[in-house]
């Protein structure tokens, strides 16, 4: 199937098995990921920028894909970052080309109080600086994040789908949380790792939804490079071939890009 690539991948992941593995880790790769092995495949399938996702398996070191975006410019990155963390260090981070923090909730027994002084204080800074939250999560935990983080003022971007429910779908709790929150104006989702939603025979009503519902300005398309978990199941190619089935308008993915580079690039 041969369609015309989109301009941005908005979720990758990039790491080399030397990198300091965290305690809690809910994967062990088996394989390097490195940062020269993703860019041949952006190169290889004409796709010009794109958006690395912090790994929360190697928790809040993050210093392989700070690297990254120093060196090539056609990136930006989030980072996994201690509520404690300097402003100043933050500033830097901006600099360099970070772009948001992430949570990682999912695979997380008891998700951090993000009402907290501490959280609060790191998602004001989040907001002051313009950056966004990238949430993941299970579907079913998601509306009590969305409220908190909505009321920090900080952008919010909700990865893949939003996973909902599989026996409820559509209309799961966590699924109309992201319905609601798109409303505001200030939250995205990640229509990425289809292969990860389930049942995938759904996929293509979570991606009618979230157009009908939201727009392409308010959705975003990620292929989840390397595919944790998934690294022999999923191709590069099967992901943009998803993608396309799942957005067949090429005037739509043309729209989703440039809400990309506007929400990432400008």
């Amino acid at each position: 199937m041969t369609v015309a690539q989109p301009f941005v991948d908005c979720h990758a992941h990039v790491y080399t098995r030397s990198m300091p593995v965290s305690a809690t880790a809910w994967h062990i790769p088996p394989a390097d990921a490195p940062i020269e092995d993703y860019i041949a495949t952006l190169d290889r399938h004409g796709v010009h920028f794109a958006v690395l996702a912090a790994a929360s398996i190697y928790g809040d070191y993050n210093d392989y894909q700070l690297d990254a975006v120093r060196h090539y410019k056609r990136l930006r990155t989030t980072v996994i970052v201690s509520p404690d963390i300097d402003l100043y260090a933050m500033r830097r981070m901006k600099e360099d080309g970070v772009v948001g923090i992430r949570l990682q909730f999912r695979n997380v027994k008891t998700p951090p109080d993000l009402t907290s002084y501490e959280y609060r204080r790191l998602m004001r800074r989040v907001a002051d600086l313009d950056w966004h939250i990238q949430l993941h999560d299970e579907g079913a935990r998601l509306p009590d994040h969305i409220a908190k983080i909505e009321a920090s003022g900080a952008k919010l971007v909700i990865d893949h789908f939003g996973r909902p429910t599989p026996s409820l779908g559509i209309n799961s709790a966590g699924f109309q949380a992201v319905l609601r929150s798109l409303e505001s104006g200030n939250t995205w989702v990640k229509v990425s790792a289809a292969f990860r939603v389930e049942p995938p025979q759904d996929c293509p009503l979570f991606a009618s939804t979230l157009l009908q519902h939201a727009g392409p300005e308010r959705l975003l398309w990620g292929s989840d490079w390397p595919f944790a978990a998934f690294e022999d199941k999923v191709t590069y190619a099967q992901t943009l071939e998803r993608y396309a089935a799942h957005f067949p308008d090429e005037a739509v993915r043309r729209a989703m890009d440039l809400t990309a580079l506007k929400l990432f690039f400008n």
